[in-house]
This record gives C-alpha cells, structure tokens and sequence, in this order.
C-alpha cells in the first residue's frame, strides 16, 4: 500500500502538505484513504479465509522536504541524517501507522523508500525521493529506526532497498554494515523485478542471502508492460502469465520468501495514472460496462498464492534424469500442515511428461505446451 500518493494516483499529494509542518500538526488522511483505500482492505479481510499481511512504502515526503522542492525529478531530503527533515520524515512513517490504527489496520511491514536509486534520475516522471545506500543507513540509524522503536509498532519489519536487485550485493553491504546501527532496526532486502534481464540472480539475490541470511529477502514489486517499448495492456496474454510464475519460481529457488504484484487492478488503458506511466495487471477493469477481467496473470499467480501458504518452506527437489530439450521450471513445498505442493511451469512449445517420486508415492504426469500445473498431497 502506497503511503499517499504515487503514480498511480489521480493527483499528487502527501499526508502534510502545508510547508515546515515539522511537528507534522496538519497530519491527516485523505479522501483516498478513509474511502477506498481503507474500506476495500476491511472488505478484503473480511472475505478472506486467511490473515492478510499488509506493507506499507512510500514514493515522496512532503516537497518542502526535499532538496527539489517538486514531485518529480532529481529530489532527496534536505540536510543530512539526525536533523530536523529527518526526524520529521521519520515521525512521518510513525504518524501514518499510528492513523491507519485508528482504522483498525495494522502493518506487518514498511519499506525504507520504494525505489530509492530513483531519485537521482533527472527528470524522473513521478514522486520520487532518493536516498543512496549510505543516506538510507544513517536515516535508518539516526531517524526511522529509533522512532518506530519507540512507537507502538515497534514489532513491523522494516524493509531496504525496495528497488531492482541489480542494486545487490552491494546495496546490503552498504546498509547492514557494522559499522552503523542500521543493520539492528531492519528485518528484510526488498526486490524490484524491472531490470532482473541484466543482473542474474546468483551474482545479485544468491550471493547477498550468503552474506546475510538472517535478512529475508522479498519480491516487492512486479509489473508487466512497464517499458516504453512495450503494450501496456494486453489482454488474454499467456506470455506475461508466464513470465509471473517464470519470475516467482526463480524467486522461490533462491531463497526469496514471497513474492508481490503491482497493482491489483487497473482500468482498460492501464490506470488511472496521474503522469500516463500505464501497465498492465491480473485483473483490468471495463467501469463502463461494469465488467471486469481476470487476465492469464491472475490465474498465473493462483497457482502460488491458493497452494502455497504463509508459513510454508521450500524444499529440495532433485531430478533424476532429464532431456536436453527439456525446459520445465519447478519448486517443492511443504506447508504447514505437512501436506506437499510441487508446481511445474512447460513455457516450451511442446507436451512434456514428467513423474514426481516421493516416499509417499509416485505421480505420472504430462503438462500440455505453455501451460502450469499444481500437484498438491498429503504426506502423512
């Protein structure tokens, strides 16, 4: 959930917009919060058989804050870590929980800055606010971190980067370092999937979870039609399905604990979008008609989030013999209630058979060309 505004909003705005507020006085929701933001999660949560985890990132503080004093374009926070900007933009996060409390919404986490690297691009098109790794650090240190110690949501995770892995290994060493408090008030390294086709996951992802595996790792956003050369929506594409699950599966083998789409639905151009950085999403919505569609995406990631529960732990599957044309991608699972999931992705052209041995049992099995298959079984 995005703290305010962001791209996709109808206009920019912050929670304080009234200039060198810094005891944040004019602190309030908006009208997009209390009216649908708000009310569509108490109905989510309502309807859902399971506990549903929020997380919370910001895109901007407040344009008096920040060195630009705009929405958009090259922009950090004024100052320098420990002063008053800081710890008012850290008493920022503070009140925005404290507010969504009020409303009987509770955060299971906060990310530091949605995609921090972003706010050193001139003329960058939306809110933005940029932090290095080492700014982000001495914020953690001196600012954030204290303040949500000692508030009463002392026990969210807190989350870094939140932007491409292309940033990583280097962007953790720089964060946790030792030689900082940083590393002691954060829980996780959030992962953008923008630029994953030129920063391969074992140089980025696998060797940051060997440095510091007591950090989870979390997919935080994903998207598809992002890019300029690319139609932003598409609807009935299987190809974007299959990048979805692609992405997640090789998340999943590389010690990524979750992985979380963009939007949950968009309309038939790909918003609304205040600055028309439209994309595509699982569900797109006809408000003319009333209608609304779930996209090969959708059910692309029903495969994951129906099977796979909170709480589950992946596990090794080996496979025993294989074909060079062979081009199946899997994960194995056990949930909590020791029953096993195995899901098997075919993007190649043609039918493949495949078994699946367990102590159990054993499954023979083929997936049609271009499809994902969900084997599911109780091993007890």
């Amino acid at each position: 959930m995005p703290m305010a505004s962001c791209d996709f909003s109808v206009r920019p705005y912050t929670y304080d917009d009234f200039p060198y507020d810094y005891e944040l006085k004019n602190f309030s929701l908006v009208g997009e919060d209390l009216l649908m933001k708000i009310p569509i999660v108490h109905r989510a949560k309502a309807m859902s058989k399971r506990p549903i985890s929020l997380m919370a990132s910001p895109w901007t503080a407040p344009i008096w804050m920040k060195s630009n004093e705009a929405w958009k374009g090259k922009g950090w926070l004024k100052g320098e870590a420990g002063d008053s900007i800081h710890k008012t933009w850290a008493s920022y996060f503070v009140r925005f929980l404290d507010e969504y409390a009020k409303q009987n919404l509770t955060f299971w986490a906060i990310t530091a800055q949605n995609e921090p690297s972003s706010g050193f691009v001139k003329d960058y098109p939306f809110q933005t606010l940029g932090f290095t790794a080492e700014s982000q650090r001495e914020f953690i240190a001196s600012d954030l971190g204290p303040a949500l110690a000692k508030s009463s949501h002392k026990n969210i995770r807190l989350i870094t980067l939140d932007d491409n892995r292309l940033h990583l290994p280097k962007w953790a060493k720089e964060v946790l370092s030792t030689e900082s408090q940083a590393y002691r008030y954060i829980h996780g390294i959030g992962l953008h999937w923008y630029m994953d086709f030129i920063s391969p996951i074992k140089g980025t992802v696998e060797a940051t979870q060997r440095l510091f595996p007591d950090y989870f790792l979390i997919a935080t956003e994903a998207c598809a039609g992002s890019f300029f050369w690319e139609q932003d929506v598409i609807l009935g594409s299987w190809d974007r399905g299959e990048d979805y699950s692609h992405s997640i599966l090789e998340n999943l083998n590389h010690h990524v604990v979750g992985w979380v789409d963009w939007n949950l639905a968009l309309d038939l151009q790909g918003g609304p979008n205040w600055v028309k950085n439209y994309v595509d999403s699982p569900i797109i919505v006809d408000a003319s008609s009333d209608i609304f569609y779930k996209q090969p995406m959708f059910y692309h990631l029903g495969h994951f989030s129906k099977f796979i529960v909170e709480g589950s732990q992946c596990v090794g599957l080996t496979v025993v013999k294989t074909y060079f044309s062979c081009n199946l991608e899997h994960v194995a699972v056990l949930r909590p209630d020791g029953s096993a999931v195995v899901v098997v992705l075919n993007r190649s052209s043609f039918n493949l058979t495949f078994g699946i041995s367990d102590s159990v049992g054993f499954i023979l099995a083929e997936i049609p060309a271009n499809s994902i298959q969900t084997y599911l079984w109780r091993r007890q």
